[in-house]
């Protein structure tokens, strides 16, 4: 597969899916529903705050796809992005943002208390959720997904020395924090389907989640907030070394690591600090580095899909893949 500019947007992605992601959205909104009155007030802001169903689009693509229709297919998507939503509202909780996609954060409209708690909420209703499904794959399948988010997170927190942080350990956190969501959402839209399919769904999800994750780490280089919804040099002013830095460090010069480094110590950087190692990074190849890793575990993404049966379906997850490496926010 040749990845070029093809225009694939998400709208495209979702072109004849809109029936069943108004269902999920509906079995969302019927999962969250709270009779306390103040959950249901922070509620109707995350209803706001929801993203463009991405997970949940995979889901019914990967359940298509696995040539296995599952009737539980719109409450399963509903709750992969209940728990989507659940990490980020505790994302920014740790991290103490404001703004998440261009609207207020729990933690800050509300407060860093309501958030964490929010969080818990969102993540035990779609334990209920599963439950009452009366199946234990579902369960089994998403109970380790969020296990290992939660494990990508606390290494994250555990990152103490930045500057040492190897690609290796960027890889495993990037796994476990973001690829294991996309992941779990393909595999669990192939649960009715054999072990052939659901483990190339597996795969593909796991592969794709690390592109996307690495090209978000690229957007926090490149892109600009009224794009992305998040300042630019966002996860440098959060002392967060990504994939373009940990490549370039060992080309730095002392000087140049100097200046790293005293970014990394200042509490908020200045956007000078900020801009200077933006420019290092681009300057030593970090940002080309990232985008060759994204391309390759774009392909091995794709030739998982290999072991599906040709389907519009199938297309339409190769055509995701695209989407990702393309996307601008």
């Amino acid at each position: 597969m040749t990845f070029q500019a093809a225009g694939i947007t998400l709208d495209s992605l979702q072109a004849g899916m809109r029936p069943r992601l108004d269902a999920v959205r509906r079995e969302l909104a019927r999962i969250i529903a709270s009779d306390f009155a103040f959950i249901a007030e922070v509620n109707g802001h995350l209803q706001q705050m929801r993203g463009k169903m991405f997970r949940p689009t995979l889901l019914l693509l990967s359940e298509e796809a696995s040539g296995a229709p599952d009737p539980r297919a719109e409450t399963l998507a509903a709750v992969i992005e209940l728990i989507h939503l659940a990490t980020l509202v505790h994302d920014d909780s740790v991290d103490h943002s404001v703004l998440r996609r261009g609207m207020p954060t729990i933690n800050a409209l509300f407060s860093h208390q309501v958030s964490v708690i929010m969080g818990d909420y969102l993540y035990s209703r779609a334990v209920v959720e599963l439950t009452e499904l009366g199946d234990i794959a579902p369960l089994r399948v998403l109970a380790r997904v969020t296990n290992e988010m939660t494990v990508g997170e606390m290494r994250q927190l555990m990152a103490h020395d930045p500057l040492s942080f190897s690609e290796a350990e960027y890889d495993l956190l990037i796994r476990s924090k973001t690829a294991s969501l996309l992941s779990g959402a393909c595999e669990t839209g192939s649960l009715r389907a054999g072990a052939r399919e659901q483990g190339a769904l597996r795969e593909y999800g796991e592969k794709l989640g690390m592109v996307f994750q690495i090209v978000d780490d690229l957007l926090d280089y490149t892109g600009f907030e009224a794009v992305t919804g998040k300042p630019s040099g966002q996860d440098l002013r959060e002392h967060k070394v990504t994939l373009p830095l940990i490549h370039v460090l060992p080309r730095l010069t002392v000087v140049a690591r100097r200046e790293v480094a005293a970014l990394m110590a200042t509490p908020e950087p200045t956007d000078r600090q900020v801009a200077g190692v933006i420019a290092m990074v681009a300057e030593h190849g970090g940002l080309e580095y990232a985008r060759r890793r994204a391309e390759s575990l774009a392909e091995q993404a794709d030739s998982a899909l290999d072991a599906l049966h040709p389907t519009p379906a199938r297309d339409r997850l190769r055509e995701s893949i695209l989407y990702v490496l393309e996307r601008r926010s």
